[in-house]
């Protein structure tokens, strides 16, 4: 590049390396990361409480709800059911039904029999309860606003 006097202009830039960049200052480390501790040290009493009981209403709301819901299509299905056994419309083999009821009571009780825990599921059970008791007053927050929104 030819510069006013007759020389030339060298240019020199920095070059930012993104991706050494982020390994070295990744945000969600400091959010989300096992180092970043327990709620019980990033917030006070009252706002664990608050947290813990208005997600634990949200969500008690939502399960009454989804409840209801559930259990009205079901009601409802079995009623319908009814009737039409009742009418003529369709016709129950009881003799299958409690057959079948009897091979799934067996195999109930051959799984039953062991009682051992897959390690995936006992590695989750260990996790939920190290986060229960790293976080107490959340969980109870949590566990009375569960209550009060299936109350409501």
């Amino acid at each position: 590049m030819a510069v006013p006097g007759g020389g030339v202009k060298e240019d020199s830039f920095n070059v930012l390396d993104l991706a050494e960049y982020t390994k070295n200052r990744p945000w969600w480390r400091k959010v989300f990361a096992s180092s970043s501790g327990s709620s019980a040290e990033k917030y006070n009493v009252a706002t664990q409480l608050v947290i813990g009981g208005v997600t634990g209403w949200c969500t008690g709301f939502i399960f009454q709800k989804v409840g209801k819901l559930a259990a009205t299509a079901v009601g409802g299905g079995f009623f319908l059911l009814q009737i039409a056994n009742h009418t003529g419309y369709i016709k129950v083999d009881w003799k299958l039904v409690e057959r079948d009821m009897n091979k799934a009571k067996q195999q109930l009780k051959l799984h039953s029999s062991g009682n051992k825990m897959s390690p995936e599921v006992k590695s989750r059970v260990d996790e939920v309860i190290i986060f229960l008791k790293k976080n107490v007053i959340l969980t109870g927050g949590f566990a009375g606003g569960f209550l009060l929104g299936m109350a409501s």
